[in-house]
């Protein structure tokens, strides 16, 4: 008889939540690699699938994934998924926010607002013009600039996979910041194409985080998911 396979450990249930918001053009399972780690680490997460259409439902989507967790919470936002955050964190349950190659937009601020402001010498995401009232990456630059140390597999199905993301999302405003309240960490991606490293560091530091830079593309948490996991973990770290 064929010995039973040995699997890894699981840690002891760890006292924190974990709520990760993805960005927009994506689903949830960019967070997969992420999401075992963590898990494996003895967090209960959970992982929220935003529509993108307009922000207020992106938020409202948060906002229930955060009601559902058993402990507080330390809620993740990556790319647009940091507009989310930053509306939908102002929950009492919300412990402290980790901005993840993310937008971190003020009261009445949208995410257009913060992207239609060029970087000297840094390139702005390659999109389409909108059609219908959506937005999508530019297929044939995707790879490149969203998720250049991605293998190629990958990055031509997230290409030809994309979620249209609405243009209510991207102009929705910010009807409250919760990183006003609520203690932040930002992970600059250096080799970032899509966010500009620049604005990405800027509002890191307009928001107060504790700021950590990888280089990596703006798909970081699927290229170095360790860094990522580890940075998330540190912000449970926070003082109570």
């Amino acid at each position: 008889m064929a010995a039973a396979p040995v699997l890894p450990a699981k840690a002891a249930e760890k006292p924190v939540s974990i709520v990760l918001v993805h960005g927009a053009f994506v689903d949830a399972s960019g967070w997969r690699a992420v999401y075992d780690r963590l898990t494996r680490d003895g967090y209960e997460v959970l992982v929220v699938q935003n529509p993108t259409i307009t922000l207020k439902d992106d938020a409202a989507v948060t906002s229930r994934a955060i009601a559902k967790a058993k402990h507080p919470v330390v809620l993740v936002g990556h790319s647009y998924g940091g507009a989310v955050i930053t509306e939908a964190g102002d929950d009492p349950k919300v412990r402290s926010l980790v901005y993840v190659a993310a937008f971190a937009p003020d009261v009445g601020e949208s995410v257009a607002t913060l992207a239609e402001k060029p970087v000297p010498g840094e390139p702005q995401a390659p999109l389409l013009p909108p059609a219908d009232g959506f937005l999508i990456v530019d297929p044939t630059k995707f790879a490149a600039a969203f998720a250049a140390d991605v293998d190629a597999g990958t990055t031509a199905f997230m290409a030809n996979a994309q979620i249209p993301w609405g243009i209510g999302a991207v102009g929705g405003a910010v009807t409250t910041a919760a990183w006003k309240s609520k203690p932040s960490h930002y992970l600059v991606a250096t080799e970032d194409l899509m966010v500009p490293p620049t604005a990405q560091r800027t509002m890191a530091k307009r928001i107060g985080a504790t700021i950590k830079e990888l280089k990596a593309s703006h798909a970081v948490m699927m290229s170095q998911p360790d860094e990522v996991v580890a940075f998330i973990e540190s912000a449970d770290a926070t003082p109570r």
